[in-house]
């Protein structure tokens, strides 16, 4: 029971300034650009290969993923995510306009079948 006599649901949160709490869902829109400032450390390599699978599935052939500069952490997770990743063709990092590096670009093989290549990016393996 809450100090004003309402019952308190486990599942409630408080909507009055539209926050979100620990293991509340993120809705994420399915356009290409993946911002993970949103999410906690321990889902970034989870929500970066799913969010590729769904860019993959909506027909999306190049997705940026915005990790922030910090002291590079979420980046290598990121990159370890998109080495793994069979859809992915290459990446590389952002261009300044883009984000620098603080975002990372990302070639998807279209239907998992076509190679293609980011211009100055690594392929899936590393390679240049």
């Amino acid at each position: 029971m809450t100090t004003d006599g309402h019952e308190e649901r486990p599942d409630a949160r408080d909507d009055r300034d539209g926050a979100t709490g620990p293991g509340d869902p993120v809705e994420v829109p399915i356009d290409g650009t993946l911002d993970l400032h949103a999410f906690a450390p321990r889902d970034v390599a989870d929500v970066v290969a799913t969010y590729l699978d769904e860019c993959l599935a909506a027909g999306i052939p190049e997705v940026r993923v915005i990790h922030g500069k910090g002291v590079g952490v979420q980046r290598r997770t990121v990159e370890a995510v998109l080495r793994r990743h069979p859809a992915v063709v290459a990446f590389r990092t952002a261009a300044a306009w883009e984000g620098g590096w603080g975002a990372t670009v990302v070639a998807l093989r279209p239907g998992g079948t076509e190679e293609g290549r980011c211009p100055g990016g690594t392929d899936a393996d590393g390679d240049r």
